[in-house]
């Protein structure tokens, strides 16, 4: 064993695996961190989602920053809808996920002279095509009270969307207070307000296909990130580390059988080899020969005559 444990291959492939090992189990341990992580950012959630519902005045402003822990608070806004300067936001889905549209962003001017940007919801594109601003449902007129969660700015870097330039008129990829600082008349507050009711109700011919809260209350869902994906996997990580030694030892052994084997293999057909030739060098019926020691050198000498026999 030791004789095959020192060949090339058998130290490369020792090599290999046991490298295996500490990569697999990191990889877990970065699996159960994410979970660990996840699940922090699902409660933190889930309490933001339950709580009573503030003015969002104390919670953002005009060139502040939303913090990650604020996101879905429940926050209230009063004012009145500014649609000359609405917009809306390219490559959404609908509620289903099956649709790409559109979501349609609306500023409402606060008491104070603010822009808080109200994200109302999701509209069909139609047939437009993706040079036309398509047809959205009006907004309310009057002084309205809306009620949402509040979201951070989006940001390539966060949601992975690229912030491709040369748009249409009032199209976007992104839904950012800073972008929109240069395009609204008034300071914009930071973040948005993601739409769930409006007081007074709006009509339903005004009202867009509301962003769907976040599923966080299944724990047997998987798209409740951390608790059905990122667990299982750092869990599979290790399982695969611990089978790493199992696969090498049994790699091992096979090469073991193999080799006594062909050991035995060759040892058989040696032995055959060598009985064959044995016969080749002595055919059947052919009779011993003699020794030469027992053949006489003397020629006179002749097998002696019978007893009684004479010359005559």
């Amino acid at each position: 064993m030791l004789r095959i444990l020192l060949t090339r291959r058998w130290v490369i492939l020792t090599l290999v695996f046991f490298v295996l090992i500490p990569v697999m189990y990191l990889l877990g341990m970065w699996q159960f961190h994410r979970y660990q992580q996840t699940n922090v950012g699902n409660q933190l959630i889930s309490q933001n989602l339950s709580a009573k519902p503030v003015p969002i005045g104390s919670l953002s402003r005009p060139g502040a920053t939303v913090p990650g822990s604020e996101r879905y608070r429940s926050v209230t806004a009063t004012g009145h809808y500014d649609t000359a300067h609405q917009f809306v936001v390219r490559h959404r889905t609908d509620a289903a996920g099956d649709t790409i549209g559109y979501y349609v962003v609306t500023p409402l001017i606060t008491a104070d002279g603010d822009a808080v940007l109200v994200n109302r919801g999701w509209v069909d594109p139609g047939n437009t095509t993706g040079d036309q601003y398509p047809k959205v449902p009006g907004a309310p007129s009057g002084t309205v009270t809306v009620t949402g969660l509040l979201q951070p700015d989006e940001t390539t870097a966060v949601s992975g969307i690229r912030d491709v330039k040369g748009l249409p008129d009032r199209q976007f990829m992104l839904i950012n207070s800073v972008q929109q600082a240069a395009h609204q008349p008034e300071p914009v507050v930071a973040g948005y307000l993601q739409l769930e009711s409006t007081s007074p109700k709006a009509p339903a011919g005004d009202s867009a296909e509301l962003v769907p809260l976040p599923n966080n209350n299944d724990s047997s869902s998987m798209a409740v990130v951390g608790k059905g994906v990122h667990l299982p996997y750092a869990v599979q990580w290790w399982l695969f580390a611990l089978l790493v030694p199992i696969a090498w030892g049994s790699l091992l052994r096979r090469e073991v059988k193999d080799r006594e084997r062909k050991a035995v293999i060759a040892e058989k057909k040696a032995a055959f080899l060598a009985a064959q030739q044995a016969r080749a060098g002595r055919p059947a019926g052919r009779p011993a020969e003699v020794p030469a020691e027992s053949v006489s050198d003397t020629p006179e000498e002749t097998v002696g005559a019978p007893a009684g026999a004479t010359g005559e």
